[in-house]
């Protein structure tokens, strides 16, 4: 079995010099309405690399209503052109709705995303997402606020082409640099709400030691978009991105129900699944588990 790629591995490949968009899912109205949910690609990374029409229709066959790319290159998205890419996905049922390229914490060049807002504005996604920060620039203060300048001028670019821009965070964000954290002092203090959105991960959020209901109270409607990852157990808090106790979602300790229903003050729009790696090695079981388990227990 080929060895499963790490993210920043994933991401240098697919996605050097350039940055991305977002998939996620609709949260449904009506008491017997149960909500669209949306799956991060990157969690069947491998499959799809083998085989993308087979891998989206198996996806489609789950129930997924959504996708959130994770391969956007020289403007193709898994090496198809953006309106074929956009035909084969719709032609099984399902929306792109958002995408996650690398933006690298140099900063990129207001034309590179004025192409990159062009393609995603092609295959009709919503929300162009910043997934990772390099390591050499998270050793600063000034590191953080450089990059959060250059994601509000992004974020402006975006807006123009009809798209959001966001950040999907990890655990490191809120550790402590030079007596602050950047999450809370530098990301949410100096990004322009309006201009770049808060994707949060509840795995790597909890890993963290915070309770993101907490965090949805303190900055009610900074996040439209809610990643849906589960653990197998409970740790104090750590800062390192170690990936090796991701569960599917429902068949680990996180209270999803709690957080879900604290959706109208997060501001919550879409939700989406994302698993980086399988305990078991079938990632497509892992996936099947997390959306039964989301429309059986969690989401009634």
């Amino acid at each position: 079995m080929k060895k499963s790629q790490s993210r920043r591995e994933f991401l240098k490949l697919s996605a050097a010099g350039t940055m991305g968009a977002i998939l996620v899912s609709q949260y449904g109205c009506g008491k017997a309405a149960l909500p669209g949910i949306g799956l991060q690609l990157y969690t069947i990374r491998d499959a799809m690399m083998a085989d993308v029409p087979g891998s989206l229709k198996k996806v489609a066959d789950f129930g997924y209503k959504y996708v959130e790319l994770a391969d956007y290159a020289n403007g193709k998205f898994y090496g198809f052109e953006p309106a074929e890419f956009k035909k084969l996905v719709s032609g099984l049922g399902m929306e792109i709705l958002s995408s996650h390229t690398q933006v690298e914490g140099v900063g990129v060049s207001l034309d590179s995303a004025k192409k990159m807002a062009e393609d995603h504005a092609l295959i009709g996604a919503r929300y162009c997402i910043q997934p990772w920060i390099v390591e050499e620039m998270r050793t600063t203060i000034a590191s953080y606020q450089r990059m959060a300048a250059n994601w509000n001028e992004i974020g402006k670019v975006m807006k123009e082409n009809g798209l959001q821009f966001g950040y999907h965070n990890h655990n490191f964000e809120f550790n402590t640099v030079e007596g602050k954290v950047p999450y809370f002092d530098v990301m949410l203090a100096e990004l322009d709400k309006d201009l770049v959105i808060m994707e949060l991960d509840m795995f790597w959020t909890t890993k963290a030691g915070h309770n993101p209901v907490d965090i949805f109270n303190k900055y009610p409607g900074r996040f439209p978009l809610f990643h849906l990852k589960d653990m197998y157990t409970s740790q104090p808090p750590f800062f390192d991105v170690i990936k090796d106790d991701i569960s599917p979602v429902g068949e680990g300790v996180i209270d999803f129900k709690k957080i879900i229903a604290a959706k109208e003050i997060a501001g919550m729009k879409y939700m989406i699944v994302e698993q980086d790696q399988s305990r078991d090695g079938d990632m497509f079981a892992d996936i099947q588990k997390s959306i039964t388990n989301l429309k059986t227990k969690i989401l009634v």
